[in-house]
């Protein structure tokens, strides 16, 4: 395992910013000595999936149209919790806001990089325990399908590729892993 950089940065300048994203292009010499440009996306915010989980083993997935890939996605209740502000926080205001749901147990079960050649984005999953159901709070950007079932179910889904959202795949296996199935 190598812990040095390899590469070397000669200069570097933001290319675009806006409230969630710094897009920073790099001239560098890489590992094996040629001269290039690498281009960085920082995300302002951590990536924040709660998988919540009833006592009867139900979960809650959220449906919504992506822009980005012009197509529906299924996936675990997430969204975007602020670099300065405790993550868990963030996981506990996502929860209400996209399910109703507030938990009394709150799990951290998962940390991926959503995308290392690109991005420094760090996505963090958490388990949701101890529910009660209130009302949403949508964002005025979320045109949101809430859908309960069986744990098991949202688990089939990943293998069916019907869920594709890299933090919903990732913490959903983990948590089946965490739980035997």
């Amino acid at each position: 395992m190598q812990d040095k950089n390899p590469w070397i940065t000669h200069s570097s300048k933001e290319i675009y910013s806006n409230s969630w994203i710094e897009l920073t292009e790099h001239d560098v010499t890489n590992p094996g000595g040629g001269k290039s440009i690498y281009g960085k996306v920082h995300y302002k915010n951590w990536a924040i999936g709660i998988i919540p989980l009833d006592e009867n083993q139900n979960t809650w997935l959220v449906g919504q149209y992506r822009y980005t890939l012009d197509e529906y996605s299924w996936e675990i209740p997430m969204g975007g919790g602020p670099l300065g502000v405790s993550r868990l926080e963030s996981a506990k205001r996502e929860l209400k806001e996209e399910t109703g749901l507030k938990a009394d147990k709150w799990t951290e079960i998962c940390k991926i990089h959503t995308s290392n050649s690109v991005t420094d984005e760090t996505g963090f999953a958490y388990l949701a325990e101890g529910l009660t159901e209130g009302e949403t709070a949508f964002e005025e950007t979320e045109d949101l399908e809430i859908k309960k079932l069986p744990f098991k179910e949202a688990l089939m889904m990943c293998d069916r590729e019907e869920i594709t959202d890299s933090l919903s795949v990732a913490a959903i296996y983990r948590l089946a892993r965490i739980l035997k199935l």
